[in-house]
């Protein structure tokens, strides 16, 4: 059994205000926004899976994100928070100095509906990523699960896998219509599973799909991302029923039932 190590990176915790500088609707559940400004120049993100905050507007319109102190951020006093959300960053383009976000489309939670109004020239803040937690890139196969607010970290890993890789990923989304392109040089297996009216949270497609997969010889590094309850269960079941060793397996929740929005929506 080959010791992968795994690489957690610490980045220095800066907060910055981004601009909108366009906004493409790329299926009828997720909207690309990219973002730039001059205070983007510096940043970094070195895993797929990383994940930045978003400050949205207060109730009075404002972006109030916090500053560092002495004692770690802290807030500038007698103004309203704005509401905040993680995301993935899905693309940073250092010559454009351009961020991708991807963000999905549901409810009527502050970030959705700010992501669906977004329009040039607005602005938003965003802190992070803290840090990065950088999987061993020599398992002999990688598994990718998750539903439509895990798109935005499934297809930046495809898009950064070498080619000698293999994968096979799992996306349940809402309908067919909510597919997307995922381009990666990597040899890939992907399925979609439509729920079709079948709640988020109710739904039991990515755990049929993953007990019937067929995993090849090797060493196979495991990922979800999903509904809280659900990405617990499917990491039980790895852990108890096909022994997947601890550091071969990460799930998380990336959205929690009965939650206004998502904790973390891409």
């Amino acid at each position: 059994m080959t010791a992968h190590t795994h690489q957690t990176l610490r980045h220095p915790l800066k907060f910055r205000t981004l601009q909108v500088l366009r906004v493409e609707q790329l299926t009828p559940h997720m909207q690309r926004v990219v973002f730039g400004g001059d205070e983007l120049h510096g940043f970094i993100s070195a895993a797929p899976d990383d994940h930045v905050k978003l400050f949205f507007p207060n109730t009075s319109g404002d972006i109030v994100t916090p500053v560092m102190g002495s004692n770690g951020p802290e807030y500038p006093p007698g103004r309203d928070y704005s509401p905040m959300r993680d995301y993935t960053p899905r693309h940073y383009d250092v010559s454009r100095n351009e961020l991708t976000i991807d963000f999905v489309l549901h409810g009527d939670g502050p970030a959705s509906l700010w992501a669906a109004r977004a329009e040039r020239g607005q602005q938003i803040g965003m802190g992070g990523p803290r840090g990065s937690v950088v999987i061993a890139n020599d398992f002999d196969h990688y598994v990718l699960i998750g539903d439509e607010t895990a798109l935005p970290a499934i297809g930046r890993w495809l898009a950064e896998m070498p080619e000698t890789t293999t994968a096979d990923v799992l996306v349940e989304i809402p309908d067919a219509e909510d597919r997307q392109p995922l381009p990666s040089p990597a040899q890939v297996t992907l399925t979609w599973l439509e729920r079709r009216g079948t709640s988020a949270d109710r739904s039991e497609l990515l755990e049929h799909a993953l007990r019937a997969l067929r995993i090849p010889a090797g060493d196979t590094f495991y990922w979800i991302a999903t509904e809280s309850r659900r990405a617990r269960n499917m990491r039980q079941w790895l852990s108890l029923e096909r022994n997947v060793p601890k550091d071969w397996l990460k799930a998380k929740g990336y959205w929690k039932t009965g939650a206004d929005d998502s904790d973390d929506d891409g």
